[in-house]
């Protein structure tokens, strides 16, 4: 009774879209659906690595999972901010397996350093969670040419996949977190707006709209990778934190945010899902390619639109689109192959060792 009492106030929440992103939406749905506690997860011996984790979700996230015993990996673009996060998060926790990473998701260049950085320091990946992102206001191209919303949130962060797959194969069951965003449900999924930062009849280019259409192609590009690795090896999630008081949002959307204060989330509210996604392993580990709110997978387009499906030629397009501009040459099921040999290779020889 209680848990059908739970999925009908549930969907009176998403309903509303308000009280469903806001802190509210939140405490109803972890009392009646009574959520496991994270402090309880022992995450001992398991490397998590996580973007943009110098301030709000992200370092809510990675204080948690520290808080857990994980060894956390924190990469960020500022030196100074990165190594001040993990000074404070080695206060909060005690845990002294928490480290640095410095790159700028945007420069596909600084990607590739910080992903053979990690290589050379550790030989698995347990989770890989993709929160490093900003809403821009004015059009600007990295380098390589790419609007630099799509650069470092869509492009750093399948490279960076890439650059790791094989790592996060042999740690299977694996998982890969991207933290997206209600946004989303607003746009389709448009690749040619992706490159030029305006759509249909768009005379100018728009901060918001840009930054929605990149989490749109967030939450498809998180199912074609689940589409092309086996679910036995690495998990695929992407979740809408709701609305959260960070940085972001008081720094990109000031009147949005002054309109909805009394009701946004803190930080943890907001990370409570990523946590859980990366430590539960019940749920989390049945499914792959859904995007979630509250513990809870959601549907990718909203009422009549629900049922939608982005036209596979545009689907296509947004691979193509990632492999093209981040410069990753690697074939999935080679990837895949090759790292389930070294797998099964290390626990042959752990085995010959114990006998």
């Amino acid at each position: 009774m209680r848990r059908l009492l739970a999925r009908g106030v549930d969907a009176l929440l998403e309903a509303t879209v308000v009280l469903s992103f806001s802190r509210i939406g939140y405490r109803v749905r972890r009392r009646l659906a009574r959520w496991t506690a994270l402090d309880s997860y022992r995450l001992q011996g398991r490397v998590i690595l996580v973007t943009g984790a110098t301030s709000g979700i992200g370092f809510a996230t990675a204080e948690q999972l520290a808080s857990c015993g994980a060894t956390v990996v924190l990469l960020g673009r500022d030196r100074e901010r990165t190594e001040a996060a993990r000074e404070r998060i080695l206060q909060t926790t005690g845990n002294e397996a928490v480290t640095t990473l410095i790159a700028d998701m945007a420069d596909t260049a600084a990607v590739r350093r910080a992903a053979s950085e990690f290589r050379s320091r550790f030989e698995r990946l347990d989770v890989l969670v993709h929160n490093a992102g900003a809403l821009v206001h004015t059009h600007t191209l990295t380098s390589s040419g790419v609007e630099i919303t799509a650069a470092g949130q869509l492009i750093g962060p399948f490279l960076m996949t890439g650059l790791l797959l094989d790592l996060l194969v042999r740690s299977a069951p694996a998982r890969v977190i991207t933290v997206a965003s209600g946004g989303m449900y607003a746009v389709p999924l448009s690749v040619d707006a992706l490159v030029s930062g305006r759509g249909p009849g768009e005379e100018e280019f728009r901060g918001p709209k840009q930054y929605a259409r990149v989490k749109r192609a967030q939450v498809t590009l998180n199912e074609l990778w689940s589409e092309r690795l086996p679910r036995r090896d690495v998990f695929f999630h992407s979740m809408h934190p709701g609305w959260v008081d960070t940085p972001g949002l008081t720094e990109a959307l000031p009147r949005f945010y002054r309109l909805i204060r009394p009701i946004v989330r803190t930080p943890a509210q907001g990370a409570d899902t990523i946590a859980w996604l990366a430590s539960d392993d019940g749920v989390p580990l049945s499914s792959s390619g859904r995007f979630w709110l509250d513990r809870r997978p959601r549907a990718t387009h909203w009422l009549w639109k629900r049922r939608r499906r982005e036209p596979a030629e545009e689907r296509r397009r947004l691979w193509d689109f990632c492999m093209t501009h981040s410069g990753w040459s690697g074939d999935v099921d080679s990837v895949v192959e090759v790292a389930r040999a070294v797998r099964r290779a290390r626990a042959g020889s752990a085995a010959s060792f114990e006998d």
